[in-house]
């Protein structure tokens, strides 16, 4: 191996110097796209979070992984179909961000779990079950893997889901004033009625009032700050404080972990069309 690369030192850093160019022009042009054309950026990169691993693994026949991508897609198409109908169903805000939820919490506990295996797999715990380090090992990146790609797909679906229906009920305008007028007993993210005071403790669900002074259902401000990406008010569009949201210690991991997969969807999504560009460019000017 070394024999067939020696004298290429110069190719070598070439091609390194190829690879670093490429990643910061790349970067420039994603950064730049995301703050010029936000929408058209979010639906191409959902699109090519959804598609790439589909190739991959389909390629690789990882059958376990399209199983569950199956089911997911058309649970989710089915959930995006509810959030895009006009008018909207009283129930669907509901619904939608249950679903969501429910995934979110799924793959926080499937990550967690990977991570876990992994690290006791590196500290040799699973001799002491006599499980072989590479059974236990490819048993935690897995679960890892599985976390972390249905979380990151889910949000941006919950994102897109969010945006529809906020739309739909008019409290809620991505640029310039709402369509509608928002009462002091109306919920701007699902249009339904405020029943409970904000001083009361609900049966069903409590009233969550932000530093803006508008008041909302409290699950459905949570799905729409944690599950929907949207920290700000979904009338006045006032800056959420996360943190006195989230006062319990126990539910702030939830909101790193939900910035954890923002930061990986750049790595999903983007590098390995980045990676395939570089092998292009390579190819081109006969550099191996």
């Amino acid at each position: 191996m070394h024999a067939k690369h020696k004298g290429h030192e110069a190719m070598h850093a070439e091609m390194v110097l190829i690879l670093i160019v490429t990643l910061v022009v790349a970067q420039l042009v994603l950064v730049q796209w995301k703050q010029r054309h936000s929408k058209s950026y979010n639906l191409v990169t959902l699109f090519q979070m959804w598609v790439v691993p589909l190739y991959f693994t389909t390629k690789l026949h990882w059958w376990r992984f399209l199983t569950t991508w199956f089911i997911f897609s058309v649970i989710t198409a089915y959930i995006s179909y509810r959030a895009t109908r006009k008018p909207l169903a009283c129930t669907t805000p509901r619904l939608v961000y249950k679903w969501f939820l429910l995934l979110y919490k799924i793959s926080y506990a499937t990550g967690i779990i990977g991570y876990s295996v992994v690290m006791f797999t590196l500290f040799g715990i699973n001799l002491i079950f006599r499980i072989k380090p590479e059974d236990s090992m490819d048993f935690g990146v897995s679960l890892l893997f599985y976390g972390l790609y249905y979380g990151v797909l889910g949000r941006d679906f919950a994102e897109m889901c969010a945006d529809f229906m906020a739309s739909t009920v008019g409290y809620y305008s991505a640029s310039g004033l709402p369509a509608k007028h928002l009462s002091d007993d109306i919920c701007a993210v699902c249009g339904q009625p405020i029943l409970v005071d904000v001083s009361e403790e609900g049966i069903i669900e409590n009233t969550y009032r932000l530093t803006c002074n508008h008041v909302f259902h409290e699950f459905c401000i949570r799905g729409w700050c944690i599950v929907g990406k949207k920290q700000m008010c979904p009338y006045c569009k006032e800056k959420v404080d996360l943190k006195r949201m989230f006062s319990n210690p126990w539910e702030r991991p939830h909101v790193m972990y939900g910035q954890l997969l923002d930061w990986l969807r750049y790595l999903v999504a983007w590098q390995p069309v980045i990676i395939g560009f570089v092998q292009g460019i390579n190819y081109v000017l006969g550099l191996e």
